[in-house]
């Protein structure tokens, strides 16, 4: 009897988790130059759940949750990690004259910082926020704003870059070697380490993202207005790949004077739209966007 009694608990437990994995839904934490909030949005609804305030002079270009369920965002003159009770946790400041567009987690638990300048730098913080470990180098672009926004860092130790004043995708090394560079076109905001190896970029006021085979330095896949029905991307900001393959656009329109169009768009690999969050009352643009489940 004992035995049936916690065998029974034992099913109602599995039930339970089962019910609650599946109960989950796809939020998106977003922002955007121009903008100024944080923001998390229920995907299904596109409503806004929650949201957090920045200054007149903050805009933001890197969002994301860390593993221990706090928002970290970049906001041009420094990053700053909040809890969701927007308490917050660390805030380091950028120098006078430059300008701090990347802020992310790294796996060891540390966040890595990028900021435009003269040095650029690129700078490791511990757990607290403290920097432990920093590279300082030259991207030859003059204007500090056309330098570059999000800094990916490789399994192999080395950084991909898009250089947005030229155009290209290069990959440096902790001893400031270029050891890779390929060709994109437009201004390059964003880049992702896709699970074959290839580089997805975005290009945004190209009005396209691309795929890149960094062996060949080839482009083998490039997605424009051209190739999307009813819809028109305008700067092509950060971008989202699913495991199912479809891509999300952050369609930002900061340099656009078309204000019809799609905040955000998800097209699968065929190049058909899927999904869009259409012009929200209370968003004003979006060109930084993390997907997570909760």
């Amino acid at each position: 009897m004992i035995g049936r009694y916690f065998k029974y608990l034992f099913f109602i437990a599995m039930i339970s988790t089962y019910c609650s994995c599946n109960n989950s839904r796809e939020k998106l934490l977003v922002s955007g130059c121009g903008w100024k909030q944080v923001a998390i949005l229920d995907k299904k609804t596109g409503e806004i759940e929650w949201s957090h305030p920045l200054a007149a002079h903050e805009d933001c270009n890197d969002v994301e949750i860390t593993k221990e369920g706090n928002i970290l965002y970049a906001y041009t003159s420094g990053a700053r990690l909040i809890d969701r009770e927007q308490q917050t946790l660390w805030d380091f400041k950028a120098r006078k004259g430059e300008e701090l567009f990347t802020a992310t987690q790294l796996p060891s638990g540390r966040y890595m910082l990028a900021i435009c300048g003269t040095p650029s730098r690129i700078i490791e913080l511990d757990p607290q926020g403290q920097p432990v470990e920093e590279i300082e180098f030259d991207t030859s672009i003059t204007g500090v704003h056309d330098q570059f926004r999000q800094i990916v860092k490789t399994p192999q130790n080395t950084y991909l870059i898009p250089l947005m004043g030229k155009g290209e995708v290069v990959e440096m090394n902790k001893e400031k070697e270029i050891v890779n560079r390929a060709e994109c076109g437009g201004n390059p905001f964003a880049i992702q380490i896709l699970k074959n190896g290839n580089w997805l970029v975005s290009c945004g006021d190209a009005h396209n993202f691309v795929e890149i085979d960094p062996d060949s330095k080839q482009i083998v896949r490039k997605v424009g207005s051209d190739d999307l029905q009813n819809i028109s991307l305008l700067f092509v900001a950060e971008l989202v790949r699913y495991k199912n393959g479809n891509t999300l656009i952050s369609n930002w329109n900061g340099h656009s004077k078309d204000k019809s169009q799609p905040l955000l768009v998800e097209v699968d690999s065929d190049n058909r739209v899927v999904w869009t969050l259409p012009l929200h009352p209370d968003i004003v643009n979006i060109s930084a966007v993390y997907s997570f489940k909760e």
